[in-house]
């Protein structure tokens, strides 16, 4: 009862009414049109089919075309006026603007440092670095310390420690804070580092918070001093701006620290309440060189959101710590906009798929793949490499948990094996690949993720911490259940269809 109430007097429950009521309102007027059918029916005929040649000749997904190209064809009269207001991948034209601006400062502030890129020997290593220096526009970095957090409780113990230790500023940027131990403890932290002369600064998605936050919580923060930006406020008009959100996980301690990883600042992460079973997450702690790639991404973002423009050499490392960190292997954080049509977060992945030769591990929440990554994990099996796979035992939506299902028997029989996290829920997104190479952030194998957040990850490779993401990975395969084949289709025909009927709208769920 408590949670039916709380929803009812939720903005979530607001947004939802409004957004029914403009619907009615489209249908009656389109209703008082009836007298003129015919035109009416020729002139959404030929939109459809603009729409179509559109959506053909686009750059997006495959997938994602078909999606879109199914529903049209069958309700050609509402088929191209729905795609007009909730398809593609747009902010409109002032924003991509301003994301502009966001790509230069990342082009300026983040330089290339050829020393440290041809001291890597490998070819294959190499030509996966350059990828992300010359699309995720993001260099690699040495002279960094890593640490990985296999749970949120340890990630939570850590963040806590650098935010009492900060002395000039803290950055934070998340995907959905929520009230509670978690956000209450960093709060009070917060109000007593501003107190005390430290720039505090937040950034979470108004979206990802929709359930979780006051409407206007940015100006309460704003009263104890802490400077807020939300992203891409949501206002419940009919649009295809709720397509793209802020997935990030960021946080910058005085330039010299940093973190990021699957893990938001709510409750259920450090399971201080049992949401979907146990929740299973993992994260890294950056020292050194390496956190300038994570201030310029929170700093641009700030600066996009806010209009500001800042002076980012006031944050870089070496201000504020001026003795270089030890150097552990390489590593090259990444950012992914969804909006410069590159998929930089299944690249990387699938770059990673494609250099493996012993073993390739997986974490992922979500298991919503296209046929390019349906492909490299089944020839990577099919040529005796060990693809290994683990999603959620315990789902926190259950209609994309039964697509992730949908998934399994074509990747089963080509000899992937996939597994269940018993416990509860695997929120972890993570490639492991032969002990060399690694990657832990924030994007899901999902169509979302891929294709229209903003998402953020690090890269590594020949960095101690593979060996603990690795020994990770195992145990918590030894608290997983494997999915047979058999097991797998043994469903009754209704579920097949719908699984069938799921995976044609992949790309929109």
């Amino acid at each position: 009862m408590k949670k039916i109430l709380r929803f009812l007097f939720s903005r979530m429950c607001l947004v939802i009414v409004l957004l029914i009521l403009q619907l009615l309102i489209l249908i009656s007027m389109l209703l008082r049109f009836t007298n003129y059918f015919i035109y009416f029916y020729f002139i959404n005929i030929v939109i459809s089919l603009i729409v179509i040649l559109i959506i053909i000749n686009n750059k997006s997904n495959p997938g994602y075309k078909i999606a879109w190209v199914i529903p049209i064809m069958i309700f050609p009269i509402f088929g191209g006026l729905f795609y007009l207001l909730f398809g593609g991948n747009k902010l409109g034209k002032r924003s991509k603007k301003k994301l502009d601006i966001i790509a230069k400062q990342m082009h300026d502030n983040l330089i290339s440092d050829e020393k440290i890129v041809n001291e890597i020997r490998s070819i294959n290593a190499k030509k996966q670095s350059d990828y992300i220096t010359n699309y995720a526009l993001c260099p690699l970095y040495n002279n960094t310390k890593v640490t990985y957090f296999k749970i949120g409780e340890d990630y939570f113990e850590a963040l806590i420690k650098e935010l009492k230790e900060a002395k000039h500023y803290i950055f934070l940027e998340y995907f959905i804070i929520d009230k509670g131990y978690m956000w209450d403890t960093i709060l009070n932290i917060l109000i007593a580092k501003v107190q005390s002369g430290v720039d505090v600064r937040i950034i979470y998605d108004d979206m990802g918070c929709i359930m979780t936050l006051p409407y206007k919580y940015q100006k309460q923060l704003q009263k104890f001093g802490i400077k807020c930006a939300v992203f891409n406020p949501f206002i419940p008009i009919l649009t295809s701006k709720i397509n793209n959100r802020d997935h990030r996980k960021i946080a910058v301690i005085d330039g010299h620290t940093g973190f990021t990883g699957g893990i938001n600042l709510a409750d259920e992460y450090i399971n201080r309440y049992e949401k979907y079973g146990h929740w299973k997450d993992n994260g890294v702690m950056l020292k050194g060189d390496a956190v300038w790639s994570l201030t310029v991404m929170f700093l641009s973002m700030y600066d996009y959101i806010t209009e500001t423009k800042e002076n980012f050499d006031l944050y870089k490392p070496n201000i504020y710590h001026h003795i270089n960190y030890e150097s552990d292997g390489y590593i090259q954080p990444y950012s992914d906009n969804p909006l410069d049509e590159e998929a930089v977060g299944e690249t990387i992945y699938l770059n990673l798929i494609n250099k493996a030769k012993k073993y390739i591990y997986i974490t992922t929440p979500y298991l919503i793949i296209d046929n390019e990554m349906i492909t490299c994990l089944q020839m990577a099996a099919k040529n005796g490499i060990d693809v290994k796979i683990i999603t959620p035992g315990i789902a926190d939506k259950k209609m994309v948990n039964e697509l992730t299902k949908a998934y399994y028997d074509t990747l089963i029989e080509a000899g992937v094996e996939i597994y269940e996290y018993r416990r509860g829920f695997i929120h972890a997104k993570t490639v492991i690949v032969d002990d060399v190479y690694a990657t832990v952030g924030t994007v899901n194998m999902d169509y979302r993720s891929l294709y229209l957040h903003f998402e953020c990850g690090i890269w590594i490779y020949k960095a101690s911490c593979i060996r603990e993401i690795k020994q990770d990975f195992k145990e918590t395969l030894g608290l997983s259940d494997k999915i047979l084949l058999t097991e797998n289709r043994r469903i009754d025909g209704i579920r097949k269809l719908k699984r069938a009927v799921l995976r044609i709208f992949a790309p929109l769920l």
